[in-house]
């Protein structure tokens, strides 16, 4: 079986997840600028998980452009990773509404962590049924990012019941590091 379909599917997933999150984005009933400042944390949860969700898609189309086939395991493996970003909207929503209480802040880098786990699960079931030789395993390599992004995370999700803007902070420092589409995939794959 090929990845198309795989791919299209998850990209018809993740365009709802961001459909969800955007029309959670209220108006105010107010006209004046004034009225958008009580707003302003339900922005910034809703542009940061803008972010981590279109870092996951640019990741997933590279990783797929480096898969030759998929099987049954790869196809539960994304499901399980649509699942874990599928609440992305979830969270994003209770922290704005909660204005990044302690809470909410551990919760959603619990669903970043458990979106990066399934993420590396997803690419083990890919590197499970492709040749040690092949262009995905070349690609994949050690990925030190993948797993110090999880360590990261592990940091941060306790720090957010003292220090949820830190933990919140240092969200954002792992979705800086994931800016840049993975570079060992675009340098095996050619275009």
């Amino acid at each position: 079986m090929t990845s198309n379909r795989l791919e299209a599917f998850s990209d018809g997933v993740i365009a709802i997840i961001i459909t969800i999150m955007v029309l959670e984005l209220r108006p105010p009933h107010d006209a004046s600028l004034s009225a958008l400042r009580p707003l302003l944390p339900v922005f910034l949860s809703y542009a940061m998980s803008f972010l981590f969700i279109g870092i996951y898609w640019s990741n997933h189309h590279h990783l797929m452009q480096a898969v030759e086939h998929v099987n049954g395991s790869v196809l539960w493996a994304n499901l399980h990773l649509l699942f874990w970003l599928s609440l992305t909207p979830f969270v994003t929503a209770w922290i704005g509404d909660t204005r990044f209480a302690a809470w909410p802040v551990a919760l959603y880098g619990i669903v970043l962590l458990l979106s990066a786990i399934a993420y590396s699960i997803l690419v083990l079931a890919l590197l499970s049924i492709h040749p040690r030789e092949s262009v995905l395993a070349t690609a994949i390599g050690r990925d030190f990012k993948g797993k110090i992004s999880m360590v990261i995370y592990l940091v941060a999700i306790p720090l957010a019941s003292v220090r949820p803007w830190l933990a919140y902070t240092i969200y954002m420092i792992v979705a800086v590091m994931w800016l840049v589409p993975d570079r060992r995939i675009e340098k095996t794959v050619v275009p």
